[in-house]
């Protein structure tokens, strides 16, 4: 187990508009106002399609992570996650889960990691921004390359 006393910094209601790519609108935010460390406690709203992790095939190795994508259209999300620096790649690492009812399947259910989505109508998002320590994502080689969330007691506040 990690834990670290964080110190909060700037508070956000971000809604992202129809047609809308959600992962590029998220990091345009994020540039715009310099955050590199975030916590979405939540966001609501509709998708047209989205992209998450999962597949319609037997696990090889229940224990792996799933690497496949499976795509669906016209989605209601409650979602959350964080934002972190991937310190390999310099660049935002956003972790978002989502549980999603398709509206033509009797709004039957998924959950699973957001890979890409589009916006339907609207997407309305708190973002938290943690000013220390840092939030990063480093690859653990020892568990299948999977990135994990760390803490850079040492990174400053804002800046890109």
């Amino acid at each position: 187990m990690r834990a670290r006393s964080i110190i909060w910094g700037r508070s956000f209601v971000l809604i992202l508009d129809h047609g809308e790519d959600f992962f590029t609108a998220l990091g345009d935010f994020c540039r715009e106002h310099e955050i590199r460390s975030a916590h979405i406690p939540t966001f609501i709203g509709g998708f047209r399609t989205a992209q998450l992790v999962g597949s319609c095939q037997p696990l090889a190795d229940p224990e792996a992570p799933v690497w496949d994508e499976v795509t669906f259209e016209s989605l209601e999300v409650l979602g959350g996650g964080t934002l972190a620096w991937d310190v390999e790649t310099d660049r935002l690492a956003p972790h978002i889960h989502v549980a999603a009812g398709l509206k033509a399947d009797s709004a039957s259910g998924r959950t699973s990691h957001l890979l890409g989505a589009t916006v339907q109508f609207v997407n309305e998002l708190v973002v938290q921004e943690i000013l220390a320590p840092g939030l990063i994502r480093r690859r653990a080689p020892d568990l299948y390359d999977v990135p994990l969330l760390g803490f850079d007691d040492a990174t400053a506040p804002g800046g890109w």
